[in-house]
């Protein structure tokens, strides 16, 4: 069990965890795309496809959409119920923070900026001046990216993986929660709730908060 009394490094996935939306389906909708880009997110979610190659593959399909365009969908970034307190909560434990996303540097960096995160790493669309080209920049940040973030930050400020949880959504965060000292699938797809430690159906980050502090009730009612 994680002891919040003690440094510790919370890792989140953004899309469908921290922020309530797929960031290239919306995307998507600006271009005129959304059914087919959304089944191919879902289908990649569901871990059905290689997640790098489905990336490529839907971000092709957004050439020609403007950065202006973008900025409607993050006015105001369109928080997860519960996100904003829960990252409060970490902090206020002396926890650091972090963002590994599949999803784009455009849309984290804001949400990073926002939530004081410590760490941050997603995605880079190609620009040509303010028009996306329909190219992502190699290297791909994909599931196993997600583990080795976890690993590498950890190290970084010196805790103990058994001081880490990791929250996600989908397929592609299994190895970030098979990593951590503690996962947390949130409002997820099957695959990743088979491998996760805590599952929350409730759309509220808070209910990580109140799961952790009714163990810590539990905790000092069997000590008694």
């Amino acid at each position: 069990m994680l002891d919040f009394s003690k440094p510790g490094l919370a890792i989140f996935d953004m899309d469908s965890t921290l922020i309530t939306i797929e960031c290239i389906d919306e995307i998507a909708a600006i271009a005129g795309c959304k059914n087919e880009v959304s089944l191919i997110t879902e289908r990649a979610m569901r871990g059905e496809l290689d997640f790098a190659e489905s990336l490529k593959a839907r971000v092709a399909a957004l050439c020609g959409v403007r950065r202006a365009q973008l900025e409607q969908l993050f006015d105001p970034i369109p928080f997860t119920p519960g996100a904003q307190e829960l990252l409060h909560w970490l902090h206020q434990k002396g926890w650091k923070t972090a963002l590994v996303s599949g999803g784009f540097t455009w849309f984290a960096a804001s949400v990073s900026q926002t939530l004081k995160l410590d760490f941050c790493l997603a995605n880079r669309l190609v620009w040509d001046n303010d028009v996306l080209t329909g190219e992502v920049e190699e290297p791909i940040i994909d599931a196993q990216t997600k583990a080795e973030c976890l690993v590498q930050w950890a190290r970084a400020i010196d805790v103990p993986i058994s001081q880490t949880l990791a929250v996600g959504d989908g397929a592609n965060d299994i190895p970030m929660l098979t990593a951590a000292g503690f996962g947390v699938a949130f409002c997820a797809k099957p695959a990743l709730r088979e491998v996760a430690d805590l599952v929350i159906d409730e759309p509220d980050l808070m209910a990580i908060v109140r799961y952790f502090e009714q163990q810590t009730i539990n905790t000092q009612s069997q000590a008694l």
